[in-house]
């Protein structure tokens, strides 16, 4: 399947699953006080989030969609309030956050809060994500409510 980029090039679809981390796979809604931290611009929060899923399992998974050519991308938002500098600590924050979990990614874009996150992937691609707005949004292909388990959503494409 062909496409043409935002410059007008003619490129080949990518298969690409890309992943939102707050309240997808990181629980930063589970940190106590998670808010008033993000609002004192602490990443605290970003650092201790429990992953939502146990990551061996996700880890296999998205490991398993490479193994088949799928790339795996994260795309995640900055707090609300973020300033440049703090935005800097958050984008260092999830990157170690990701690292601590061995996550499987070919790309990373953590980007200014409200940022479409359509504007950081060309190509078609799925997006998973909690936030029923983001879903809205996307216009790259199909996506998966992070608020359900995707993990068997995930599972189906390793059979097509």
């Amino acid at each position: 399947m062909l496409y043409y980029n935002q410059k007008g090039e003619r490129k080949m679809a990518i298969k690409k699953i890309v992943l939102d981390m707050d309240g997808t796979i990181a629980n930063l809604y589970g940190v106590e006080g998670w808010l008033d931290m993000l609002l004192a611009k602490d990443t605290t929060p970003y650092e201790i989030a429990d992953p939502i899923y146990e990551m061996d399992e996700l880890n296999k998974c998205l490991i398993d969609l490479k193994n088949v050519g799928f790339q795996i991308a994260i795309v995640s938002w900055c707090a609300k309030n973020g300033d440049a500098e703090y935005n800097l600590r958050t984008k260092k924050a999830k990157i170690q956050w990701l690292k601590k979990y061995n996550v499987p990614v070919d790309e990373i874009h953590i980007v200014k809060y409200g940022t479409p996150k359509s504007f950081c992937i060309e190509g078609e691609a799925i997006l998973i994500d909690d936030e029923a707005s983001n879903r809205k949004e996307w216009c790259h292909g199909d996506t998966i409510d992070a608020n359900k388990n995707f993990l068997k959503d995930l599972k189906k494409l390793l059979d097509r």
